[in-house]
């Protein structure tokens, strides 16, 4: 008993000092980040928390429409088509007009253009309106990236990028379980009017919160660089890292475009149960990610993390090809999947963000956002075509060898920027 009360006490102590720790983290990684960071991402979670339809959109098109699962990747292959125009735009304008009238502009779009999703079952105009949806929703991405670098600084650059991922993800913790029963109880209609609103909703905050301040309006009166030798298209390191960044994102968003058939249909799944997992996708990532970056930031380096990252959805892939359909390997895939997103994503962000001039930053964030543009074209051509023809199991290898030819990319690039 003498020996039992020391250790006992021991263990309370040394669990007080982690939670301490873990609280004190928390603390940094929330601490001096400007106040229209804070409103951008809550813009951001309500915008978020309503956004859906990419995630719904498969199961719509096949259970609802009676698509086939390869004329459903045929579909969502136009929102990467209209992602890529949509994100070239927004990058483009924000060069030359502002970021502040280009999010607005946005968002407001979107939301009139999901209303148009109830009023046709015609394929052709469902690929018109997924288009239109995503050329709109992605100009938001270079003006909102440019919006973060002109309102954070260099020192907390990376944790202003990681707040508004948590509040993205909080908000997709939200949306996809909220999705889910709404897809089973109300039916599918629904997820566009719940989409919609929100958008509007993000639109009214962002218009009454945050300031459209005098060197905001007046930071375009110049005229945009023309030396050719400040773009962002002659910076031929950056275009293989956009390159490699397209081919992590396809394999990525297997997550929306194809897992969700395979939970479908091979796993059984009803939509609130892959709504759930998708939504712990998303809790996972508020859970870790601010206190992980905070810690990791101040080692100053990018790609060990980014491969780590790669390497981390490598292993989820695998882990969904032998789990065999069960409920404990599609846990094990979701938190592993969300260990790739979170070492991956937020540096790879950064990276864009620091690299450029301030009067090159619209074009060069707008590449990264082509990069998943392209990703998101591909990724349902890619995974639901291999699916629907060959099978998930050689869909998951096809995506495991993607991903490692990207993790030998950023390999070589780390070495070179080493060197």
């Amino acid at each position: 008993m003498a020996k039992v009360v020391p250790f006992l006490l021991n263990i309370y102590f040394r669990k007080k000092q982690n939670i301490l720790l873990l609280f004190s983290l928390y603390k940094q990684a929330f601490s001096n980040l400007q106040r229209n960071i804070w409103i951008l991402s809550i813009a951001s979670f309500i915008n978020r928390s309503g956004a859906v339809v990419l995630l719904f959109t498969s199961l719509y098109l096949t259970k609802e429409l009676h698509f086939t699962i390869p004329q459903a990747g045929i579909v969502l292959s136009f929102y990467g088509i209209g992602s890529v125009l949509g994100s070239y735009a927004g990058g483009w304008l924000t060069d030359r007009i502002n970021y502040y009238n280009i999010m607005i502009f946005s968002l407001i779009s979107c939301g009139l253009i999901l209303l148009l999703m109830l009023l046709t079952s015609s394929p052709a105009l469902i690929s018109a309106i997924i288009f239109a949806y995503a050329f709109t929703a992605d100009m938001f991405r270079p003006a909102n990236s440019v919006g973060i670098a002109a309102y954070s600084t260099p020192e907390n650059r990376t944790r202003s990028v990681s707040l508004m991922r948590l509040a993205i993800n909080l908000g997709f913790s939200v949306g996809p379980a909220l999705g889910g029963f709404i897809a089973i109880r109300l039916g599918y209609h629904w997820l566009f009017v719940l989409d919609s609103f929100t958008s509007f909703a993000a639109a009214a905050m962002m218009l009454y919160y945050l300031p459209k301040s005098k060197m905001e309006k007046d930071r375009h009166k110049n005229e945009v660089l023309q030396d050719s030798s400040t773009s962002a298209y002659r910076d031929k390191e950056y275009l293989v890292f956009i390159l490699l960044v397209a081919v992590y994102g396809i394999c990525f968003f297997q997550l929306f475009a194809s897992v969700p058939q395979y939970f479908s249909t091979v796993c059984n799944y009803r939509e609130d149960t892959i709504g759930l997992l998708l939504a712990l996708n998303g809790l996972l990532v508020v859970i870790i990610e601010m206190p992980l970056i905070a810690s990791l930031e101040k080692s100053k380096i990018i790609f060990p993390y980014i491969i780590g990252g790669c390497f981390c959805l490598i292993v989820s892939f695998l882990i969904l090809q032998f789990g065999n359909g069960l409920m404990i390997a599609a846990l094990l895939y979701t938190f592993v999947i969300t260990l790739s997103e979170i070492m991956a994503m937020p540096f790879m962000m950064s990276y864009a963000l620091s690299r450029p001039l301030k009067e090159r930053q619209g074009q060069y964030t707008a590449l990264y956002s082509i990069s998943f543009g392209l990703a998101n074209i591909a990724a349902p051509l890619l995974g639901l075509g291999i699916a629907g023809k060959y099978g998930f199991n050689t869909m998951f290898i096809s995506v495991i060898a993607l991903t490692s030819i990207a993790t030998l990319g950023f390999v070589i690039l780390n070495k070179k920027k080493a060197g």
